[in-house]
């Protein structure tokens, strides 16, 4: 049962109005029918305008910017006098970076509305309604979260501009974020990121986040001198004039992930917390960084170019009247990804059909019970499926799962990672089915396993406390962050002990189960009384051992090849500082692969961070016999060239790096350090300026740049370049937040520590866990 609409009233009353699930109901078609295209526009030929037609829009635009222009100066001489310019009034929408055309405050109502733009486009208009932008400002998930801002004592609604700026644009840009506000929010709140909102950005400001663009005034046409006319227009002249329609609305930068970037990326500024700048988090960066980008070469595989919108708006079938559809499909404006929580508090049962479904299929994630090891042995029993051993009653085991980030352009899991929950079940079972060993359990409260190994992070206060209702403005520090980036792996190991009198088979069984939202917050907002919130199994592998003798068998349909899973244990092993042990992982892939490149590089890359520097120079060296254009191992060779002091090929390294991937951030900065070294100042500008361009929150870049600048006489850049390498850099301080965190929760103290046990065997000795 859902929680009663009184109760969830509670939660939420301090803003305008209280939306309960009763919205569930909301029509997600308009009430409308299409109208019909001209003879020639329907078959994609601009149509010509007659004289009096052109004179006819002439004094239509001409009334529309006049009925504009007086109705938003009236709107500010409303809002203005009481508004509270708390960053003063040149600040007007400040913690955000939202800004709009114009001056002042713009009017609600300058916006078309959703079900406007859904007469024509019914399809986008029902799929929106389910989607996470049409609710992205009423859902009690967000709303309690920001309540708790607004009634902060030393904050207030002011602050929550920060939050809305994404989550309720129209709200913000329209003055409606401040004490006592004169604007009628009923519609912005309930319709969140409405149409017009994405649809009349008309630059973007950086890929700084916080929504960092730019608003035009919302028009739905063009006239023929690419002119907007604003607000809505008769559908008749849309109909006649589709490309101009088109010119209005659509632009290049919406296809890209530059623009998804504008709110997919986040920081916690120093206008917000009162501390100082702390990335929250960076789906955007994480997406360049993946092979998926093809924009860096330090990937550890290679992929087909895919973009945000590649993944999160595909493609469908049109199911409705929709006059933006080509060959008969049109573009996803579900944004399918993570978010079951809304659908299911909402009822919109096929947007949570399509979620989980989503969720489970693109081979996102490709999970490898990859060896045992017996306890006392130094001997490494892999890989499993195609390695011969026996066992026997009363065992000691470690089993080794590695998890791969298989085919997910950003880590595992982005975003807000304490408030959603994906985490590591496994399950050791007799041939009866009775359990012998079991992590990642949920209690009967739906409390998770608190020893499980999950792919979150814990943020904390200055007090070393748990930020447990996403009261971001108070974090200082993150006690740890279990995510996996997009490429990458982790090795997860469980230790049990077998039955001294088991007979038959063992199964073992390793899933990767996700939760939107994480029970306490959940509970943080609805009490204990709620219904279960879905789980999603989002990938799995089981394997079934026998006692006694286990011979090779034939692989699984969905396992990797073997030398991708000898690969995948050198990363995760990589990631963990276990070094010897990831270069004979590495060595493996060589001995099934002997002509891939990459296994060299990999054992390089290893023993450079282990500072081998003479053996990763042989390892880089095979690389290059093999693949004399493999800029990932050209870039780990200027790494050795530098160290051996051979600066020319160092700069030749770098040099054809940059070529080939001009937005690699790792290339221009290393190639940035090599001119500064080299005193060769305008090259290393010009390097750590382009690296800005990439990275916006680049450290190296910001303290170069301080010292390049003042150099130069440019006092005032050199001066914003070292405030904003101060206020970026890590607080010395934040790790001691993190300890007393930390020391306060030994239960998950371990998930800190990037090699850990999750262990049931008892330490004779001493009584205790060997891990968790």
């Amino acid at each position: 049962m859902k929680k009663p609409a009184s109760a969830v009233c509670s939660v939420l009353a301090l803003t305008s109005i209280c939306l309960l699930p009763l919205f569930s109901q909301q029509q997600t078609t308009p009430a409308t029918s299409a109208p019909e295209y001209g003879s020639n526009a329907s078959k994609g030929v601009p149509a010509e305008d007659t004289p009096a037609q052109r004179e006819e829009l002439g004094r239509l635009k001409a009334k529309a910017e006049e009925i504009n222009a007086a109705d938003r100066a009236a709107h500010n001489e409303a809002v203005t006098p009481s508004y509270n310019f708390h960053y003063g009034k040149a600040n007007p929408f400040v913690p955000g970076n939202i800004t709009v055309q114009g001056e002042g405050f713009i009017q609600p109502g300058a916006f078309p509305s959703a079900q406007y733009c859904g007469t024509c486009h019914q399809d986008a208009y029902s799929q929106w309604r389910q989607a996470l932008h049409s609710n992205s400002f009423r859902t009690p998930f967000y709303r309690t979260s920001v309540n708790l801002l607004i009634r902060d004592q030393t904050r207030g609604i002011a602050f929550a501009r920060f939050c809305d700026s994404c989550h309720n644009p129209i709200a913000v840009l329209s003055g409606g974020l401040t004490e006592d506000s004169k604007v009628n929010r009923s519609q912005m709140d309930s319709d969140g990121l409405t149409c017009m909102t994405c649809h009349s950005v008309v630059s973007l400001d950086s890929t700084n986040g916080n929504a960092s663009v730019e608003m035009g005034i919302p028009s739905v046409i063009v006239d023929e001198k690419g002119n907007r006319i604003p607000g809505e227009v008769p559908f008749a002249e849309i109909l006649r004039h589709p490309e101009r329609h088109s010119k209005a609305v659509m632009h290049d930068f919406l296809h890209k992930p530059e623009f998804c970037a504008a709110c997919h990326k986040a920081n916690l500024p120093a206008t917000l917390n009162d501390y100082k700048f702390i990335r929250a988090f960076t789906a955007y960066d994480e997406w360049q960084q993946s092979k998926f980008s093809q924009r860096n070469p330090l990937t550890f595989y290679t992929g087909d170019f895919t973009t945000c919108q590649g993944c999160h708006m595909k493609r469908n079938p049109v199911t409705l009247t929709e006059y933006g559809a080509k060959n008969g499909t049109f573009a996803s404006h579900r944004w399918l990804a993570g978010n079951t929580a809304v659908p299911f508090y909402y009822g919109f049962d096929d947007q949570l059909k399509k979620t989980i479904e989503f969720l489970r299929s693109g081979n996102y994630l490709n999970v490898d019970i990859f060896a045992l090891k017996k306890q006392g042995e130094d001997q490494l029993i892999a890989p499993l499926g195609r390695a011969s051993y026996t066992l026997a009653p009363n065992d000691a085991m470690e089993a080794y799962v590695v998890i791969q980030n298989k085919n997910i352009g950003h880590s595992l899991i982005p975003e807000v990672r304490d408030l959603y929950e994906a985490w590591t079940k496994f399950t050791v079972k007799d041939a009866s089915g009775n359990e012998i060993y079991h992590s990642g359990f949920l209690k009967p409260d739906g409390m998770l396993d608190p020893r499980a190994h999950s792919f979150t992070n814990r943020p904390v206060t200055d007090e070393g406390d748990f930020v447990d209702s996403h009261k971001v403005w108070t974090i200082h520090s993150v006690a740890y962050d279990n995510s996996v980036q997009a490429g990458r792996s982790v090795l997860v190991r469980y230790q049990f002990r077998l039955p001294a009198d088991i007979r038959g088979p063992v199964t073992l069984t390793a899933k990767v189960n996700y939760r939107h939202l994480r029970q306490s917050y959940l509970n943080n907002i609805f009490g204990t009384d709620h219904p279960a919130y879905p789980v999603v199994e989002l990938s799995s592998r089981t394997r079934v051992l026998q006692i006694g003798e286990n011979r090779p068998e034939a692989p699984d349909p969905a396992d990797n090849p073997d030398w991708m899973r000898w690969n995948n244990l050198g990363i995760a092993l990589l990631d963990q500082f276990q070094y010897a042990e990831a270069v004979e992982a590495f060595t493996e892939v060589i001995k099934l692969r002997n002509d891939y490149a990459d296994a060299y590089t990999n054992v390089a890359l290893t023993e450079i961070v282990w500072e081998k520097y003479d053996s990763a120079r042989m390892a880089i060296r095979k690389a290059l016999m093999l693949n004399p254009n493999s800029a990932r191992a050209l870039y780990y060779d200027g790494l050795l060239q530098r160290r051996a002091g051979n600066t020319e090929q160092e700069i030749a390294d770098f040099k054809k790096v940059v070529e080939m991937f001009p937005q690699s951030r790792d290339a221009r900065r290393e190639l940035g350090i090599t001119y500064y070294q080299q005193q060769d100042e305008h090259d290393a500008m010009e390097q750590f300026e382009a690296l800005q361009q990439i990275d916006p929150d680049d450290l190296t870049a910001h303290y170069n740049l301080s010292i390049l600048y003042r150099r130069m006489g440019m006092t005032k850049q050199a001066a914003d370049q070292q405030a904003m390498f101060i206020d970026k850099k890590v607080d010395p301080g934040a790790p001691t937040y993190s300890l007393n965190y930390l020391r306060s929760h030994p239960e998950i103290s371990t998930e800190s520590i990037p090699w850990h046990m999750h262990s049931d065997i008892l330490n004779e000795a001493k009584g205790l866990d060997h891990g968790n």
